[in-house]
């Protein structure tokens, strides 16, 4: 299945914006600031800058394949598979947050902890990942039934 124009133009938007990402992330780390926090960085799976390096190349060179070879259903199985990776590491480091003696990310500091008042945020950051990657799996296999 090849690509119409919207999405010849939403996956050459997101090469570039994984681009940026990339450089703004190396320009980041060279000042020391790996584990700096910007929310936008998600959009390539990213959480803090260090990861932006590292997912920013991953996007630029798979986007720029995938849209060189012209499939969005491509496109669609890779970004799928991709989510489906990430949130399994995701689950696996927030399950080894909870019985680490490191406070690698204090309670105080994350986005459900207004819910979440102690430490259990790291089991709801843990059995949420879980749910990323049970609706990506599914995701997974619909898509790759349907080639």
């Amino acid at each position: 299945m090849f690509m119409v124009t919207w999405q010849i133009v939403l996956l050459a938007s997101y090469t570039a914006l994984s681009g940026v990402f990339l450089a703004t992330g190396l320009v980041q780390c060279r000042r020391g600031h790996a584990y700096g926090r910007f929310l936008p960085l998600n959009l390539i799976g990213a959480f803090v800058w260090g990861d932006a390096v590292v997912f920013g190349l991953f996007w630029v060179v798979a986007s720029s394949v995938i849209l060189l070879y012209g499939s969005w259903w491509l496109f669609l199985i890779v970004f799928d598979a991709f989510w489906l990776v990430r949130s399994i590491g995701e689950t696996i480091y927030w399950l080894n947050q909870q019985y680490s003696t490191l406070d690698r990310n204090p309670p105080r500091q994350l986005w459900f902890y207004p819910i979440f008042r102690n430490n259990s945020v790291w089991f709801v950051y843990q059995t949420f990942w879980q749910c990323i990657s049970v609706i990506t799996l599914i995701l997974l296999l619909v898509l790759w039934r349907q080639l």
